[in-house]
């Protein structure tokens, strides 16, 4: 609370809250587009003509991730991605399908450029002791989107067009435009008010291979990131086991993604102000074999009760795992920032982009058994990788040296 006292950081942390919410209009708008219009089939590629750019500039993109560094370079990102969502009902209309697949994957190529660019920012606009803090302030944009976006999108649809999600997300692109643009003028007048004799030594972005070699222990983080997201594929399965475990309905689903959601927001709170261990590599990855352990408990709850109260320490684990991993990486140097924030992302993408090619269909016709299989993956692979981890840093720490023995004893 006291970092929305600072002008920047209530700036941001407020134009990207209203981004990431209606980022949730626009992800349920079109789909449901999609839906409507060409079935299924439709909706998979478009959720595969988004993630595409995530892989394909995450990998081979570099030089131009690098020309987005800068808060008015993202400010001119989300202007595009403001015409692209504005458009949006358009495109559809003249061009169909082909139109809409075009429109995602641009603004996939937006999100690939934006998110690891200001996620690399963030830290920046706070002290060292409060790195923990404002990633924290920044994850809290996300769960409260995930709860309030999806209930707002019923209400509004009650009273507007569909199309009218997509301008909503386009204001709020606009709103995030120009906070990141004021935000960039000033750090630009700053700069100029340096002492004249001071020049910005060149920056130098390492390789993200030669960054996992000399930090063998965040190689192991990010490889632990995208087994739990293959393997927590599963979860998209929910209202399958819903109904054959439970006997429930959309009723039953709602309940438990409030549970989650609610757990969330309480999780966020804690994990953003308690001290975290100084080892954050090794707590990520235990946070992640929690986090499987309760999902393998998901697949044999017999009551509503009991999925509530999963439901709701799996939304808790949640926070935990986004603040310890942001600001891990928040330890290193910008430029190196930047490089495992898209390293981390192209994983992730990859992996659940991956795992929706079959994991999903063989779980809903077993929901309990795929759930029990992903979160014992999911557990082993944190457990794993807190091993790794904590023998690297032990086989690190050098020996203290042995004192030397008192005059006459050495004998």
């Amino acid at each position: 609370m006291r970092l929305l006292r600072r002008g920047p950081v209530v700036l941001l942390w407020g134009a990207q809250t209203a981004s990431v919410f209606g980022d949730r209009l626009y992800a349920l708008a079109v789909m449901w587009l999609a839906w409507q219009r060409s079935g299924g089939a439709a909706m998979g590629l478009v959720a595969v003509a988004e993630s595409v750019p995530y892989v394909v500039l995450g990998t081979v993109g570099g030089r131009v991730m690098e020309r987005f560094t800068t808060l008015r370079a993202l400010a001119v990102v989300d202007v595009a991605r403001m015409v692209l969502v504005a458009g949006l009902p358009w495109t559809w209309e003249v061009f169909g399908t082909p139109g809409l697949l075009l429109s995602a994957g641009l603004l996939g190529v937006g999100g690939a450029l934006f998110d690891p660019n200001l996620g690399a920012l963030v830290p920046d606009l706070v002290r060292s002791g409060e790195v923990q803090a404002v990633n924290g302030l920044m994850d809290l944009t996300a769960r409260i989107a995930r709860v309030a976006g999806p209930a707002s999108a019923g209400v509004l649809l009650a009273v507007m067009p569909m199309g009218g999600l997509f301008w909503l997300d386009a204001g709020t692109f606009a709103l995030s435009a120009v906070a990141l643009a004021g935000l960039g003028a000033g750090t630009a007048r700053r700069r100029e008010a340096a002492p004249a004799g001071a020049t910005a030594a060149p920056v130098l972005v390492p390789r993200a291979r030669a960054l996992v070699r000399t930090h063998p222990e965040t190689g192991v983080v990010l490889a632990v990131h995208g087994i739990a997201i293959f393997a927590g594929s599963v979860s998209i399965v929910m209202p399958a086991l819903v109904a054959v475990r439970l006997g429930g309905g959309v009723g039953t689903y709602g309940v438990m993604l409030a549970a989650t959601g609610a757990g969330s927001i309480v999780g966020n709170a804690v994990a953003g102000n308690v001290r975290l261990p100084r080892y954050l590599p090794a707590f990520y990855c235990v946070a992640w074999a929690v986090s499987g352990v309760l999902m393998a408990v998901t697949g044999s709850v017999r009551t509503v009760a009991e999925l509530v109260a999963v439901s709701a320490a799996y939304g808790a684990v949640s926070p935990f795992l986004a603040v310890a991993l942001s600001t891990h990486l928040a330890q290193f140097p910008p430029a190196a920032r930047r490089r495992l924030l898209t390293v981390d992302q192209t994983i992730t993408r990859s992996m659940g982009t991956l795992a929706m090619v079959g994991i999903p269909a063989l779980a809903a016709a077993h929901p309990r058994a795929g759930f029990t299989s992903g979160g014992l993956a999911t557990a082993v692979a944190g457990l794993a990788g807190c091993a790794v981890v904590v023998w690297w840093a032990k086989a690190r720490t050098p020996l203290p040296e042995a004192e030397p023995a008192p005059v006459g004893l050495a004998g």
